[in-house]
């Protein structure tokens, strides 16, 4: 099995032609990760830095306007690029059926870049937000269904779920629909935390026992259903806004039911290994956001804390692994992590643990953390642009397309 199929979650994969369309001298549209994890990276480090200096009175509110924005930004902006670049890709692996390359890929490029750069036109960027998924769920659609592969079959319909809400979101800030735009970000986040509790117990323990000799990473059927379902569960809370006690104990024990997979897969024995540890150490932040969530639904923290667990943790540390990972897989490159990345590592979980909790431990600190992480945070993402523009635009060193 080649490096390519080992890098994603394993399916029957068939004999995979290259698009069409695509240059091979320059390689940017020869498979969806290329472009996306570009522009996730790029718009991740620009727009987190910007944020954090308007928030801190250093910019006027221009580029990034307010919370609210912020917030839809790194939901349906960063990540949702950053799920393209993977499902694009992954899908291809899974089924052996072409997704978009070439001029179709540019195209899926152009519309969430629109969103981006049409924002000062609220109806237009709508549009572009809502837009840019509903295409993303068609062109994973037609391979999952012409390979018949059901058991991915739910990607497209959460991507449909995540185009309604942003659909919302716009609806909501401008006023013409009365639901608090906070509250589809939330239920927006729960459908992200879903997708990574489903590909992070897929992957993980693989990766740890392929990466990390004697590592013994273990699952329980019983437990890798429980877990995801919890995620639905607590999304179903968040649509229903179940009051404090429930929602408490239910995440408290999907706290408990996350924890429990996460030591199955013996994080500690990974530490040696970066690009190993650092998928444990993004899915233990979703053990502390849940944990948090728990705490702030009991009304002893700020729901930011738990909020930005998720984001700025879970989120900001699984994206980064996994798209260094994809990148020197599908580039023909080995799996191993150089200086560069574990920098991005590291400067990704400094950035979280000042976001989470630098601003829990005293009111004057809080200003200041949210711009040290911010800077931290804008930081790996810059590095991880500088250092895989090359690797991004270049063909595979071993000759094969992708």
């Amino acid at each position: 099995m080649s490096i390519a199929l080992n890098n994603l979650p394993a399916g029957s994969p068939r004999s995979v032609h290259p698009g069409s369309g695509a240059d091979p001298g320059f390689a940017l549209w020869n498979l969806g990760f290329r472009p996306f994890y570009l522009l996730a990276a790029a718009y991740g480090a620009f727009s987190v830095l910007v944020w954090a200096l308007q928030y801190a009175g250093l910019l006027p509110w221009l580029l990034v306007r307010g919370p609210l924005w912020h917030g839809h930004e790194m939901l349906f902006g960063f990540t949702l690029a950053v799920i393209a670049g993977f499902l694009l890709t992954a899908v291809r692996n899974w089924t052996g059926v072409d997704t978009p390359t070439g001029l179709p890929l540019a195209g899926l490029a152009a519309l969430w870049l629109a969103g981006r750069l049409l924002a000062p036109w609220p109806l237009w960027s709508a549009l572009a937000n809502i837009a840019f998924p509903l295409a993303l769920a068609l062109a994973i659609a037609r391979p999952l269904y012409l390979s018949r592969n059901l058991r991915n079959a739910f990607f497209p319909l959460l991507l449909l779920v995540l185009a309604l809400l942003s659909g919302l979101w716009h609806l909501a800030v401008s006023g013409q629909l009365d639901v608090p735009p906070r509250r589809v970000l939330l239920l927006g986040l729960d459908i992200v935390l879903f997708i990574m509790a489903v590909i992070g117990g897929r992957v993980i323990p693989m990766f740890t026992n392929n990466g990390v000799s004697g590592a013994g990473a273990a699952k329980q059927v019983w437990l890798e259903r429980l877990a995801p379902a919890s995620v639905l569960l607590l999304f179903a809370a968040d649509l229903l806004q179940l009051s404090s006690a429930p929602l408490a104990m239910l995440a408290l024990t999907a706290t408990l039911l996350h924890g429990a997979r996460l030591l199955l897969w013996r994080p500690w024995r990974t530490l040696r290994v970066p690009l190993v540890w650092i998928l444990h150490a993004a899915y233990a932040w979703i053990v502390i956001h849940l944990a948090l969530r728990g705490l702030a639904a009991a009304g002893w923290i700020a729901e930011s804390a738990a909020w930005h667990a998720l984001t700025a943790g879970a989120i900001g540390g699984l994206t980064l692994g996994m798209m260094v990972r994809t990148a020197r897989g599908h580039t023909g490159r080995r799996l191993e992590a150089d200086g560069w990345e574990v920098a991005c590592f590291l400067l990704v979980q400094a950035a979280a643990l000042l976001r989470v909790f630098g601003g829990l431990s005293a009111d004057a600190l809080h200003l200041p953390c949210i711009v040290a992480s911010g800077v931290l945070w804008s930081s790996a993402w810059a590095l991880y642009a500088l250092r895989y523009w090359p690797v991004l635009t270049r063909p595979r060193l071993d000759g094969r397309p992708g």
